[in-house]
């Protein structure tokens, strides 16, 4: 990386910055949990040196404006690795990894404390000194990972609810309140958006109904989030196996359709006739594979 950075070295790579990097290092780690999701080991393989190759692209630059090295990215992590394990490098007692978890978040908990404060001199850093419990918890991650982590750490303060059943109740109540919102739509009400230009033929909403109705579909996101991490299911993932699925149910419908007609061409019966189908298929095929496997 430092030859290719280098007088001579590639125009392209002598070109990049951190931020026009930054795109690449997203589609990397989603080609990695790909791969995973496929388990593609040879393919995984291939993703995490691309992934590896942006840490040190990273490292790099920041050397070359004097910031850190590659070195120094190494050198905290396994800083942090043995400060974290103390029941493997020190004298912590830890037998499962329940008693590993608590262990990890008091530390993570205390690195946060110390990290807030400031100089006790400086009225700014006595407000900071007491740093939040969120701090941290970037919102530049997707969506859904950001909620799962500022609900798991609302719930190491004991901001969480009793059990899934007050979580449903939760649902309910934002579905309610989303349904409520939906009564000031104006007349037809929601109806699905058509091909055709982007926007044409959609209901104009006042600004403000918009507003809320984002609000409350947020609402019922977040609700949803931590429903999957009481289950302990990565939301993030599970929301893409299902966008696969559907891809793969949809594109083989679009595949037996007769005489090359595209889906927009075929009546709403029809699809939805092939929609069955498709399910079927998928479970018969799934079936049979575990047979072969057995």
């Amino acid at each position: 990386m430092e030859r290719l950075r280098a007088p001579g070295g590639c125009p392209w790579d002598r070109e990049q910055t951190f931020d026009s990097i930054k795109p690449y290092t997203l589609e990397e780690t989603y080609e990695v949990l790909e791969a995973i999701d496929n388990r593609d080991w040879p393919e995984l393989a291939g993703e995490l040196g691309d992934l590896l190759l942006q840490v040190l692209f990273y490292s790099e630059m920041a050397k070359e404006q004097s910031s850190f090295s590659i070195d120094d990215v190494l050198d905290r992590l396994s800083t942090k690795l043995i400060n974290r394990h103390p029941h493997v490098f020190g004298d912590v007692k830890a037998d499962t990894s329940a008693e590993v978890k608590r262990n990890w978040e008091a530390l993570k908990a205390e690195e946060r404390k110390l990290g807030g404060k400031k100089d006790p001199k400086n009225d700014v850093g006595e407000q900071n000194s007491r740093r939040s419990i969120l701090a941290g918890i970037s919102s530049a991650m997707p969506s859904l990972i950001e909620g799962h982590k500022l609900s798991s750490r609302a719930a190491q303060a004991g901001f969480d609810w009793p059990d899934i059943d007050g979580l449903f109740d939760k649902l309910q109540e934002e579905t309610e309140e989303l349904r409520e919102q939906l009564k000031q739509f104006p007349a037809p009400g929601p109806r699905p958006q058509g091909g055709g230009i982007a926007g044409s033929g959609r209901t104009p909403v006042p600004e403000e109904l918009q507003s809320r109705l984002e609000e409350e579909v947020g609402d019922l996101f977040f609700v949803l989030v931590n429903i999957a991490r009481y289950l302990s299911i990565d939301a993030e993932s599970a929301l893409r196996k299902t966008n696969r699925k559907f891809k793969r149910r949809f594109q083989w419908m679009e595949d037996q359709l007769q005489h090359g007609r595209a889906a927009d061409e075929s009546s709403l019966e029809e699809l939805e006739n092939l929609w069955q189908q498709a399910k079927h298929h998928e479970k018969s095929s799934a079936a049979r594979q575990e047979e072969r496997s057995a």
